[in-house]
């Protein structure tokens, strides 16, 4: 089972709550979209990871996944 399907499959508490550690997610968000990006191997997933992993480590980025998770239930380009 690859991470971002484990992470998909969980309440949308147990996500928020992910969300919110600091440090926990810029982890958990590098590791799905690490996951979708191996399991789709599509360009626009190797961007988004790549944005992410050198931009996604402040605040911003983290707060805006935070935000579409609770309207839609998964983070931003990664389902």
């Amino acid at each position: 089972m690859s991470f971002d399907k484990w992470f998909n499959s969980q309440s949308t508490l147990v996500k928020a709550i992910l969300l919110l550690i600091p440090g926990v997610n810029w982890i958990v968000e590098c590791l799905v979209r690490l996951s979708v990006m191996l399991r789709t191997k599509s360009v626009e997933h190797i961007v988004i990871f790549l944005v992410f992993l050198l931009i996604g480590w402040g605040w911003f980025l983290g707060a805006i996944d935070f935000v579409y998770l609770l309207l839609k239930g998964h983070l931003i380009l990664a389902k």
